[in-house]
């Protein structure tokens, strides 16, 4: 059974004046333990997508199905990681990590210590008692995924998580996200702007037309890259073809919408 399945989704978005179509006849399989991206120009409807597998919107026609279940309403089994961290700054880092265990009504003794040992496994041990002003903006986004990964969620959406970063701060982060991800074996889903990111991070990259959004074209990254953490994938040969490819399918994709 796929882990994932989106069938046949679309979605208008409807004014008084106008309707516009974001999303048209989206199908796609994810399975359990992949990391797949989403590329596309601007306005292709990357994050509608995300919104409706969140059950954040629901989708004007199809249906988006988890281990076979209909996602129909929020889930904890789906984590959602948006560009800004969204702390509340009035909470120290641990009240901010504990804060979905409490929403959810699981915030056992044993589920924030398993919270705490995750934020000193991405390099935060100490800060605990911090608030979220302390940190810098790619110590906050660590913060944000160990909140997000605290309720163990069995599928994480990730919004362009890295790109109010600077440069370094930003590889630094996608190696930490990949590499935490496989120690859990998450399933994810990135939706960026970056050809680079998509192709270091992913096992499978989607690429979306512009506005209404359709499912153009699935690139398999070759296995060779996908063994490698993103840093060391970014070095090997495989990966500027593949980024060529990818760009020029792009660049035709922006210059017809």
């Amino acid at each position: 059974m796929n882990f994932l399945v989106i069938d046949h989704v679309s979605h208008i978005y409807f004014t008084r004046q106008s309707a516009v179509t974001a999303l048209e006849n989206i199908s796609f399989t994810i399975e359990e333990g992949e990391f797949v991206s989403f590329l596309g120009p601007s306005g292709c409807g990357k994050t509608t997508l995300l919104s409706i597998i969140a059950a954040l919107i629901k989708p004007t026609e199809g249906t988006v199905l988890l281990e076979g279940n209909k996602i129909d309403s929020m889930n904890p089994s789906v984590g959602y990681m948006l560009q800004q961290d969204y702390l509340f700054p009035w909470k120290t880092i641990k009240e901010n990590i504990f804060l979905g265990l409490k929403i959810l009504g699981i915030d056992t003794s044993e589920a924030k210590q398993k919270a705490l040992h995750l934020l000193a496994d991405i390099g935060l041990k100490g800060i605990e008692k911090h608030y979220p002003h302390q940190l810098s903006g790619g110590m906050r986004q660590r913060a944000a995924l160990v909140r997000t990964l605290a309720t163990n969620p069995k599928i994480l959406l990730l919004d362009e998580p890295f790109s109010a970063l600077d440069y370094q701060t930003k590889l630094k982060l996608e190696e930490l996200v990949w590499k935490t991800l496989k120690e859990y074996k998450k399933t994810a889903l990135l939706v960026t702007h970056d050809i680079e990111e998509a192709i270091a991070m992913s096992d499978r990259i989607f690429l979306l037309s512009a506005r209404p959004g359709k499912l153009t074209q699935t690139f398999n990254v070759p296995q060779e890259l996908r063994s490698l953490s993103p840093f060391a994938a970014r070095q090997h040969p495989a990966f500027s073809e593949l980024f060529q490819f990818i760009w020029k399918e792009l660049d035709q994709l922006e210059t017809n919408k």
